[in-house]
């Protein structure tokens, strides 16, 4: 049993869906990792793949990185939770709050589900009111009240958000299009809203970027109101530059939320604000947060670590010197083809079918069956990006010249393929 094939019909007798998560499913059958290193995956049929998946985000620092490894092998010898403070936290938090915008204090959890989740019950405290305003195609975890016109997984498969959410659950939840102020101001302006939340680039519906000006109107419209900001950089943190989209764009959130890179690897997220915010988090304030693994010392090792390699002058150089490598190389390959490119540092999608995309519905005309075809020759050819047009593809500090290079020659031949 160690074809990717017999491995996936095993996998559906005790898995749901054969999968741990929906965005790992792919038709007829996923491949079955059994290393990786650097930019490479390697399945257990012996193929290797150039990632642009890289976990769905967090490895931007490579797999098997070696410094996030010793880091962690020296934590692995002194424990590996302890249901106590270590001082690797407070070290950790400073550190954050040393880099991020806006961000004076912190709380750890494990994923980024419980930053945005925690984020909304935080403003819903704060602010003493129950609406959340998102925008349609962004993705905040896979909690009740963002379940909602969501990306990622959801709009993936189709789903317009999930059965076993109460009504009263989403009740207070509304649902905007992005790049539309006034659609979000005739909501705002009633002033009942606790928060806005909002992934400053939609990332789990490809890569749409806000227009210009528009975060800064998003930000003018919640201060006017009485309205906190939560910024979503599950995604963007740490990715599109070492203070994430609050630094790219010049607009800071109320509250800001961080994962996946955060974490090298490993289960780590935070929600972060000033302190007359975050005060309010138990146990010095009323709105209640709890885990067993928060600021697990294991992934605060890794965390530490991340922050060390992420802060050298020429990892953010690199990244975005790789990013315009690559999607220069595609804008000219597809210069003929009907399809819309967006990236920032670290991040790009490809859209077939489409010549531009500022939002949700523009999204879902995309021609998801040609992107399949895509995405199948690809990984024909040695290239695996996530098998989805709703996702981002990410690289690393390891995706140099000549993994770009093989990229680009591989896609070439793709698209060729699928013109057929």
């Amino acid at each position: 049993m160690r074809n990717n094939k017999d491995l996936f019909d095993e996998s559906k007798k005790y898995l749901c869906g054969g999968v741990n998560s929906p965005v790992r499913a792919m038709k007829p059958y996923p491949f079955f990792t059994e290393r990786a290193k650097g930019s490479m995956l390697l399945d257990v049929e012996g193929n290797s793949y150039i990632d642009y998946c890289l976990g769905y985000g967090p490895m931007m620092l490579g797999h098997k990185n070696p410094e996030i490894l010793d880091a962690v092998k020296h934590q692995l010898e002194k424990g590996t939770d302890y249901g106590t403070p270590t001082e690797n936290e407070i070290i950790f938090a400073k550190r954050l709050s040393q880099i991020v915008p806006n961000v004076e204090k912190i709380r750890c959890v494990t994923t980024g589900t419980e930053a945005t989740m925690s984020a909304i019950r935080l403003a819903r405290g704060i602010t003493q009111r129950d609406k959340i305003v998102k925008f349609d195609g962004g993705f905040h975890g896979a909690h009740d009240v963002v379940l909602v016109k969501a990306g990622s997984g959801v709009m993936t498969t189709a789903i317009p958000g999930s059965m076993g959410i109460p009504k009263d659950s989403v009740k207070n939840t509304i649902s905007v299009q992005f790049n539309n102020i006034e659609a979000l101001t005739h909501i705002i302006e009633k002033g009942d809203v606790a928060g806005i939340i909002i992934e400053p680039i939609i990332a789990n519906a490809g890569c749409i970027m806000p227009e210009k000006g528009y975060l800064k109107e998003v930000k003018r419209t919640a201060k006017q109101n009485g309205t906190l900001l939560i910024m979503d950089e599950v995604i963007t943190g740490f990715r599109v530059g070492l203070g994430g989209a609050q630094e790219y764009f010049k607009v800071n959130g109320d509250i800001i939320t961080m994962g996946k890179i955060i974490g090298g690897g490993f289960p780590l997220a935070a929600f972060g604000g000033k302190k007359k915010i975050m005060n309010e988090v138990s146990p010095e304030g009323h709105v209640y947060n709890a885990g067993t693994f928060n600021g697990n010392p294991v992934s605060i090792s890794a965390g530490l670590k991340t922050l060390d390699i992420l802060e050298r002058k020429e990892t953010y150089p690199k990244i975005k010197e790789m990013t315009d490598k690559i999607t220069d190389g595609i804008l000219d390959m597809t210069s003929k083809m009907k399809t819309a490119l967006y990236s920032a540092p670290g991040m790009f999608c490809l859209y077939f079918g489409v010549d531009r995309v500022k939002n949700y519905e523009d999204a879902k005309k995309s021609d998801t069956e040609k992107f399949m075809k895509f995405h199948k020759e690809l990984l024909k050819r040695g290239v695996f990006l996530p098998p989805s047009q709703f996702e981002c593809n990410f690289l690393s500090i390891d995706h140099d010249e000549e993994v770009i290079d093989k990229t680009l020659e591989s896609m070439n031949s793709a698209l060729k393929s699928i013109k057929r």
